[in-house]
């Protein structure tokens, strides 16, 4: 009972010593915050593409060297806005199919334990299958057809159970989500 009591009480007091929401690594949350920066400075209608392919083959490489060191950055070791980076970055490197699969993975189970965001992880899921030519399980990703109509970019599963899909993952329902794509024409 005397060692439970002390395990107990060691959880609480490091409960209560992270209890302030910061970050383990936050070198490495302003790193990923600024590889963000970095991101959307370049992401514009008229930006140069060879600095556009720099920036993102950078950013797709450190990102490799990020999951080899850490594993997931989640909230724990880069807070909630760091972990918000590295998804936006890993979201971003469709020439890295593999990197985005194995982010997937390391992302799935770090929702699994709450250290990660379970919104981060539909998108991420959709743009794989996606890429990988599977229906989309969330309805997250959408283009743009030659009538200007959003459409989008494979099917997505099951479409009359996607809001409950939606709504798991802290999504808003699917109607109103093409209200905001829709509202940025």
């Amino acid at each position: 009972m005397r060692t439970f009591l002390t395990c107990v009480l060691t959880v609480l007091l490091l409960a209560a010593a992270c209890g302030d929401g910061a970050p383990a690594d936050p070198g490495l949350r302003a790193e990923l915050l600024d590889m963000l920066r970095q991101d959307q400075e370049i992401r514009t209608p008229d930006a140069d593409e060879a600095e556009w392919d720099r920036v993102e083959r950078a950013n797709t490489q450190r990102m490799h060297a990020i999951l080899d060191e850490h594993g997931w950055p989640g909230y724990a070791l880069v807070g909630e806005d760091g972990e918000d980076a590295a998804w936006a970055l890993v979201q971003h490197a469709d020439r890295d199919l593999d990197l985005q699969r194995r982010a997937l993975g390391l992302l799935r189970e770090a929702v699994a334990e709450g250290d990660a965001s379970p919104g981060n992880l539909a998108y991420l899921e959709d743009r794989v299958r996606v890429a990988e030519g599977k229906p989309q399980r969330y309805g997250t990703q959408w283009q743009v057809d030659r009538d200007g109509e959003w459409q989008p970019r494979t099917p997505i599963e099951d479409e009359a159970g996607v809001d409950a899909r939606r709504a798991e993952a802290g999504l808003q329902p699917l109607e109103e989500y093409l209200k905001e794509l829709k509202a940025m024409e």
